[in-house]
């Protein structure tokens, strides 16, 4: 998979350049550009940081507003992320996906230059700095949720070697100034090789978001997408977090909650209070049927993300009817528990909120032994 970084914009270098490939027209920019863009990266422009480094607002000189991602160690991991993101943002097109505007990387320098999304992310509205003004009514949480379906089912379908994100969740998904959606964040991407069916590789991701084969076992595939949308579908309708702390400090994933629910019936209790009650019936038990479909244990029960795209926008409603309206609730293991914990014992407000315009790294899990692991006839790559 390699990107060259050959051809990349040194300190030397006084004028971007504009390179034209296939679908995507991208720019390596100067370090002396970005600079002067993002206002010398002053914390005035800065939209948000994670373990990887900050993000900046900036403005071009010719006027293009621009969200830079400045990656604050070089070391060979951050290396591999920034090339990984590169690569991968180069060969995607598709109105749902965040593509690349451009790059740098000098001598000890790397950067990622994006459009710049003026509604930030969805993490922004729905827990965030813009959860209170309730922008999100139900009629565009649902163009959300239909949006993302489709930029992940362009991932794993329509592009060529198909790609696994695996880091969907709400802080990945940014709006733009119509409320768009775009599937951002590609630190993490697989690319996945002909007739490969799933990959064995050290666990990355958001705990609340993974998979539990993932999570687990480090089995990687594109049903683990499926999932993580499914996360994403039910804290969208709820406006709850993938993880929550209960008083004493007892964790409880969103699945657990949503459970009883359901079961239950009480599907108006689902949907977040902040809506007033202002939604449509019919599309929340679509809603809720394909989550329950795409956060099943088993990845081979999963359904595909053109059968999520398809349930979604409603064509296929009669299997839809005929379905049990029952979730699954997977509890993540104390261990993996302990890993989140540290993460967020500074954060009493939940962690994520300082990541509000998303592209940001997320915490690693070491993979643990699979006891379970079977030989199929299916081909299995490993990284």
């Amino acid at each position: 998979m390699g990107s060259s970084m050959s051809c990349c914009g040194s300190d030397k270098v006084d004028e971007g350049i504009t390179i034209n490939g296939g679908q995507s027209s991208w720019r390596i920019f100067t370090y002396k550009e970005l600079h002067a863009a993002t206002n010398g990266f002053s914390e005035d422009n800065k939209l948000g940081e994670g373990g990887f480094g900050s993000v900046y607002w900036g403005k071009t000189s010719d006027g293009l507003q621009i969200a830079v991602k400045k990656l604050k160690s070089m070391n060979s991991k951050a290396e591999m992320e920034f090339a990984v993101e590169v690569e991968v943002l180069g060969r995607v097109r598709h109105k749902n996906l965040l593509g690349l505007r451009g790059y740098c990387a000098g001598a000890d320098q790397r950067l990622i230059v994006y459009d710049y999304m003026p509604n930030l992310s969805l993490l922004s509205h729905l827990h965030g700095q813009f959860a209170g003004e309730v922008q999100l009514d139900w009629k565009r949480r649902m163009k959300i949720l239909l949006g993302s379906a489709e930029g992940i089912l362009y991932l794993h379908h329509e592009v060529t070697p198909h790609i696994i994100h695996r880091d969907i969740k709400a802080s990945n998904v940014l709006l733009d100034s119509e409320f768009e959606p775009l599937v951002a964040d590609f630190g993490f991407a697989k690319l996945i090789p002909e007739g490969v069916s799933h990959m064995t590789t050290r666990v990355k991701g958001t705990l609340g978001y993974l998979a539990p084969e993932y999570a687990m076992w480090g089995k990687v595939s594109e049903s683990c997408d499926v999932y993580s949308f499914g996360i994403l579908l039910l804290e969208t309708i709820t406006g709850r977090k993938p993880i929550e702390k209960l008083p004493g400090g007892v964790k409880r994933t969103i699945t657990e909650w949503a459970e009883p629910l359901i079961s239950r019936g009480r599907f108006r209790d689902l949907v977040d209070p902040k809506l007033r009650g202002n939604f449509d019936e019919n599309q929340l038990k679509r809603a809720i049927n394909v989550s329950a479909l795409c956060v099943q244990s088993e990845p081979d029960k999963r359904p595909t993300m053109k059968v999520v795209v398809g349930l979604l926008r409603g064509s296929n409603e009669p299997k839809i009817k005929a379905m049990q309206m029952r979730i699954e609730s997977v509890k993540y293991g104390d261990d993996l528990m302990a890993i989140d914990q540290a993460t967020t014992d500074d954060d009493d407000d939940g962690g994520e909120e300082s990541s509000a315009f998303g592209v940001f790294g997320a915490m690693e899990v070491q993979k643990t032994h699979d006891p379970y692991k079977r030989i199929g006839d299916r081909r299995m790559g490993k990284f």
